[in-house]
């Protein structure tokens, strides 16, 4: 699945009660992350993290039940994170940025973006969770074409942010998930640019009828 980038938080925010609960949550999902990040969802036990984290497995398991759960809710503490998409004044220097913070998460040795993606076809719970992030990034970054369109950026009509977030961004995942290549510095800007020239020819607006993840011009 391609999208908006998996920011890694240093903790979780205070959305969920504090206290002593806040901190082995916290303690638990740092774990979590250094586990995959030394031996993938292929290593990841709860005995591992419970010894790392410093708590008591009868408490991970508790409230984490299974490996699946502290994928899941990794991956959902970093949609809580306060993650805002770039801004640069430019429909093609927002994609870029955006594009280059992805493959920053992508080429980062060890990649923890790669390793829930991986854990996403492990563990339904974890697919979950990814799908929710994805949905989330995506709704975030639809005010790029907004902000594109107020500045006449993108012809008049219906634009499908999704679709033009996912053409912008796809080229990254593909050259380096799928073909495993080394990274590119031109790509970012080079997929970017690519997007909004199709974008400005009207490859994704859209007339009449309504649908999810268009901007309205």
């Amino acid at each position: 699945m391609t999208g908006p980038p998996t920011p890694t938080p240093a903790g979780p925010p205070d959305r969920r009660p504090g206290g002593r609960t806040a901190r082995v949550r916290a303690q638990v999902l740092d774990a979590v992350r250094a586990e995959l990040a030394e031996r993938g969802h292929e290593g990841l036990t709860m005995e591992r993290v419970a010894a790392r984290a410093g708590v008591h497995r009868t408490t991970v398991h508790r409230r984490w039940r299974d490996v699946g759960g502290l994928l899941a809710d990794v991956i959902d503490a970093a949609g809580e994170t306060d993650w805002q998409p770039p801004d640069t004044g430019s429909l093609r220097g927002d994609l870029t940025a955006l594009n280059r913070e992805i493959q920053q998460s992508l080429v980062v040795r060890p990649s923890l973006a790669l390793a829930l993606m991986a854990a996403s076809f492990h563990s339904e719970q974890a697919a979950r969770a990814q799908t929710r992030l994805w949905a989330v990034r995506y709704a975030q970054c639809e005010v790029l074409v907004g902000r594109a369109a107020a500045r006449g950026e993108l012809p008049p009509g219906r634009t499908d942010a999704h679709g033009l977030l996912m053409a912008a961004t796809a080229p990254v995942h593909h050259h380096l998930v799928l073909l495993r290549a080394d990274p590119d510095p031109l790509l970012p800007e080079r997929a970017a640019a690519a997007a909004v020239l199709a974008a400005a020819a009207g490859a994704f607006t859209r007339g009449g009828g309504g649908g999810g993840g268009d901007a309205r011009q």
